[in-house]
């Protein structure tokens, strides 16, 4: 190349004009659809899981609380002929009638879960069965303060049962299981309070 003749001037426009340009893919419509049919089939599939996960707890809670409430009502009807306080005794009468009318209610809320009230989980109700509290009620007996023994143990059963309502009604989105296990607490409330401060006073 001459020295003497003109050079060409090569302007940053210049350039950026004859340079390739880069072409600008567009994503693939089919692979976009895929793609979000993908992400709607997980989040479904996820909340299914949750779903399922929820389900499974209320319905062992539910046989639970179904197999602790028969356990309840079957210690709290033996106990009245043994129990020597009038006082005490008239609350176990109160507490026989609300464990009545409560396990017939339950047994409509089971059937709404599909669960067969007759056909309890063996292992839940065998788990259920209070037999440490029974020998503590019998050795109450035959130490002649089984009414003081009978009230505590009873005041701890029911606040249980309290705790459980509290498990299934967290577990269910059920309104109508969930109203149900509001007024089988509210109900309860007052009697667990009673036998508490009944052992209270005579402990």
């Amino acid at each position: 190349m001459d020295p003497n003749q003109p050079q060409p001037n090569f302007t940053p426009d210049y350039l950026n004009q004859i340079a390739v340009q880069p072409t600008k893919r567009l994503p693939n419509k089919k692979l976009l659809i895929l793609g979000g049919l993908g992400l709607a089939v997980l989040i479904v599939v996820i909340m299914s899981l949750i779903l399922s996960a929820f389900a499974s707890h209320t319905t062992e809670y539910m046989q639970r609380l179904t197999a602790r409430l028969n356990t309840t009502q079957t210690i709290a009807t033996s106990a009245q002929t043994n129990i020597k306080s009038s006082e005490l005794r008239s609350l176990n009468s109160n507490l026989q009638l609300y464990l009545t009318n409560t396990v017939r209610d339950i047994g409509t809320q089971l059937k709404n879960e599909n669960i067969n009230p007759a056909s309890l989980d063996k292992k839940i109700v065998t788990s259920e069965a209070a037999t440490d509290m029974i020998n503590r009620l019998e050795d109450g007996r035959l130490n002649a303060v089984y009414d003081r023994t009978y009230a505590r143990e009873m005041a701890y059963q029911l606040e249980s049962i309290i705790a459980l309502i509290d498990q299934v009604e967290s577990s269910t989105g059920n309104p109508s299981l969930k109203s149900f296990l509001d007024n089988a607490r509210t109900n309860l409330q007052p009697t667990q309070t009673a036998f508490s401060d009944f052992n209270a006073a005579n402990g």
